[in-house]
């Protein structure tokens, strides 16, 4: 199964990338995930169901101890995707 992951991290500063957006998306790009698109209001990822939940769980974990107060996700299987 493929999975879409979409993402932000609260609060925001729109100056400098606070710590917590730094963190999230450095576990993203380090995850072996196939599609990475990183933005300065959200951002999404693609891949194999354990490497996105994997992903997400160490997302979770160190954006909140950087400093996030709010994490919003949201995840989809991929349409067409029967695996």
């Amino acid at each position: 199964m493929r999975l879409r992951v979409e993402f932000t991290t609260e609060p925001f500063d729109l100056d400098e990338a606070p710590a917590h957006a730094v963190v999230a998306r450095e576990v993203v790009e380090a995850a072996e995930l196939d599609a990475v698109d990183v933005g300065p209001f959200g951002n999404t990822a693609e891949g194999g169901a354990d490497a996105v939940l994997g992903a997400v769980d160490t997302l979770l974990r160190k954006a909140l101890a950087a400093g996030a107060t709010r994490v919003s996700l949201q995840v989809n299987v991929i349409e067409g995707d029967a695996s």
